[in-house]
């Protein structure tokens, strides 16, 4: 007698829920974040709130159009959801919810101070400039090369901290190291405003690039801890185009203290340093309170909420990776990868680009026939484009978890503005011309640090390779307006771009051959299973399944991510 049909689960005859649900689940994207952030509760209205404020109203204009869609599905779920008793709603359905509020928390919490960070650091590294305005190079009698040399004297030690520092963050902690940082280098900025002549500069210089250095590079290994590989993208290019508008904020401050000069038998350009200073010191003590350390340790999160987003990381990649120990082999391993090379490659062509049209523009504006005050204003135009457009591929890079295609098109996209700037005589087609290869150049370098720490597996060797990029970022210093190198460096990192994804692509290929993955996890097998040799299919399955839980685990912390269950993004 044939057996009694199987009583079909309640769940099962939820059709029209689990329909809503799956069309809300694939349209939710968390690690793109919907909502706008907000800016710390810092005493006072310093010049950090203004800025983060600002960067809050852009940054949820971006994700404007996906919150309204999101929004409608989320109340069609939940309308469907409540005709139903609790017992027939599907955990996933709460998952979700309690993700997406988690990862607005995360963005709330963590991106503000980061993007603080990071614009003291690069507020104390470039005001040198407007104390040059206000008279530092008269008063200290430097040469124009004595000035240049004060200049280079502090990237030397800033890239060369870059790879250590990265190692160590995890190791002293982030909640130590930032906070130190930031008050060493405020007091270090201060004493440049005590400076009597060259040498004192240059040392003062010296070690503020000692100090700075690591925190760029610590940051986005920071950052990596709590989202997903496809949802750093927009994280990161949202703290690296924010300086982009900050060099008039700091041209204002500037330009407010210069008017104390002479008070207390100091000059204006010593106040800029001692004021700007101070106001970073403060800033590093204040965060000694404000970093959050870890995911565990995040007090703005429920325990559901922690326990949420850790099981999302570990399906983005094992948690256990982030446990690994500092080895030589990591450091190598990093060095030695042939899509870390190509990755740090890019900023290479990149950054004397970016840096030198960031030094030219006003020139350039200025060069066309505009009053100073015209050029001014003319000049702020490619840059804050460059920030909405930076951010849009930074958005679509995660939305479609892809980095190549936009680094790619961004490429292509400045060679074609340095074409027309090269090809025309006419003024504002050259003025023109700076939107779209500003947008294109500064669109990439996020584009560039996000490739590599998605593709570098465990802790340490995506330390290495982000303080590898950094590095390279920083390497070319010397700004040259627009000719037709830029267009062939535009050009060859649109060739690395493709050159690397179909490196990536072949290597992913690679991982789902079942013999290759067979090889690749034979030194991690069990003893008993050492040693069989057979070509049905079935049974090298069933020699993965002996791989026990340590073998696994150590497999993971080994190989990293030449792991065959680790997906490269292209």
């Amino acid at each position: 007698m044939a057996p009694p049909p199987p009583v079909q689960n309640k769940t099962e005859l939820w059709s029209p829920v689990d329909d809503c649900l799956s069309q809300f689940h694939a349209h939710m994207h968390y690690d793109t974040p919907f909502a706008p952030l907000f800016p710390l509760s810092l005493p006072g209205r310093s010049y950090g709130h203004t800025i983060v404020s600002l960067i809050n109203l852009l940054y949820g204009t971006v994700a404007l159009v996906g919150l309204n869609r999101r929004r409608s599905l989320m109340m069609e779920c939940e309308k469907a959801a409540s005709a139903h008793t609790s017992s027939e709603t599907p955990t996933t359905y709460t998952t979700e919810l309690v993700i997406g509020r988690a990862v607005r928390k995360l963005d709330r919490n963590l991106l503000p101070l980061m993007t603080i960070f990071f614009f003291l650091s690069f507020l104390d590294r470039t005001n040198i400039g407007n104390a040059r305005v206000a008279g530092l190079q008269h008063d200290l009698g430097l040469t124009e090369k004595q000035y240049q040399v004060s200049l280079t004297t502090l990237f030397i030690p800033y890239l060369l901290s870059e790879v250590p520092s990265t190692l160590l963050l995890k190791v002293i902690g982030p909640r130590r190291l930032f906070p130190f940082l930031l008050s060493l280098w405020g007091l270090i900025t201060c004493l440049q405003g005590f400076v009597t002549g060259f040498k004192g500069l240059l040392a003062v210089r010296f070690f503020l690039g000692v100090v700075e250095g690591p925190v760029a590079p610590g940051i986005f290994l920071y950052l990596s801890g709590f989202y997903t590989r496809s949802g750093l993208g927009l994280r990161n290019a949202t703290i690296l185009t924010a300086t982009s508008l900050t060099g008039a904020f700091s041209g204002f401050l500037s330009a407010a203290i210069s008017f104390m000069d002479g008070l207390g038998g100091k000059r204006g350009w010593s106040w800029i340093f001692i004021i700007e200073g101070l106001l970073t010191f403060v800033v590093g003590i204040l965060s000694f309170f404000l970093v959050t350390p870890t995911l565990a340790r995040a007090k703005f999160l429920t325990a559901e909420e922690k326990e949420a987003i850790a099981i999302r990381l570990q399906t983005d990649r094992p948690i256990i990776l982030n446990g690994s120990r500092i080895t030589y082999k990591d450091i190598k391993c990093a060095i030695l990868s042939p899509h870390v090379a190509m990755a740090t490659i890019i900023p290479f062509f990149n950054s004397s680009t970016l840096y030198g049209l960031s030094t030219f523009i006003p020139s350039i504006v200025n060069s066309l026939g505009f009053s100073p005050v015209k050029s001014q204003l003319l000049a702020a135009g490619p840059f804050v484009c460059a920030f909405f457009v930076a951010l849009l591929s930074s958005y679509i890079s995660d939305k479609f978890n892809c980095r190549s295609i936009p680094i790619a098109l961004n490429g292509i996209l400045a060679a074609i503005g340095f074409t027309i700037y090269l090809c025309s005589n006419r003024e504002y087609i050259l003025y023109a011309s700076l939107y779209p290869t500003l947008s294109g150049v500064a669109s990439i370098s996020p584009l560039s640090i996000t490739w590599a720490s998605n593709n570098s597996e465990p802790h340490y060797r995506r330390a290495t390779a982000i303080g590898l990029v950094g590095v390279f970022a920083g390497s070319i210093k010397i700004p040259y307006p627009p000719s037709l190198k830029k267009i062939i460096s535009a050009i060859t990192v649109t060739v690395i771009a493709i050159i690397n994804a179909l490196f990536l692509s072949r290597r992913n290929r690679e991982k789902q051959d079942p013999l290759k993955r067979q090889q690749i996890l034979a030194p991690y097998r069990e003893s008993n299973a050492v040693g069989l040799k057979d070509d049905n299919l079935e049974c090298e399955l069933e020699l993965e399944e002996e791989l026990s839980v340590e073998a696994n685990t150590r497999a993971w912390l080994e190989l990293g991510d030449r792991h065959p269950d680790f997906k490269y993004t292209l």
